[in-house]
């Protein structure tokens, strides 16, 4: 059985700032670099056979930095990309709230009705994710594969693995949500 260390990239100035981030390279703050730090600490035990990781800046860094702490080779999946959200790559959050408030509520309450104006919709990043993890498990069958990326990404992920809801993706509350996750990896991941 294949199982998926789901790890969040550590955060930006961008998060900090409540700004959307999405396929735009911002590198990790320092608060990120401590963060990813503590993950490593709480990994060094883990039994960990390969590292995938988003192409974005501090995904990568992210990724890097543990590949040090677990003595792991760092391998980039372009499609581990973020989320593109088209025009609202780099503005605030409460901006796009109080500037487009129905297509926001959407957003909040159905993601998955939504793509961002010259953006990616979810149904796109769902079916690139779920390839990804196809190719991973062509490769790999069994043992523990970490997986390296930011949010939005990371909650879409994990729908695909979980089949879980998605909820709101801007409001993923990274103090609350734990920076890592082991997930037995779906029989049905290769159906759409």
């Amino acid at each position: 059985m294949l199982k998926v260390l789901l790890i969040r990239t550590g955060a930006t100035e961008y998060d900090l700032q409540g700004r959307v981030q999405g396929t735009l390279d911002v590198p990790l703050s320092e608060d990120g670099r401590q963060q990813v730090e503590q993950v490593a600490g709480e990994l060094s035990s883990q039994a960990i056979d390969a590292l995938y990781t988003g192409p974005c800046r501090a995904t990568k860094q992210s990724a890097e930095m543990l590949a040090v702490q677990l003595h792991l080779k760092v391998k980039t999946i372009n499609s581990f990309s973020n989320l593109d959200h088209g025009l609202w790559q780099g503005m605030l959050i409460a901006d796009v709230k109080s500037k487009q408030p129905k297509v926001y509520r959407q957003w909040q309450e159905h993601p998955e009705n939504v793509c961002p104006p010259e953006g990616e919709s979810l149904q796109k990043v769902r079916e690139r994710l779920r390839v990804a993890l196809v190719k991973i498990t062509k490769k790999q069958k069994s043992g523990t594969v970490a997986i390296v990326v930011p949010e939005p990404v990371t909650s879409v992920l994990r729908n695909v693995l979980r089949h879980d809801e998605l909820g709101d993706l801007w409001h993923v509350d990274c103090k609350q949500q734990p920076p890592w996750e082991l997930i037995e990896m779906p029989a049905d991941v290769g159906s759409p």
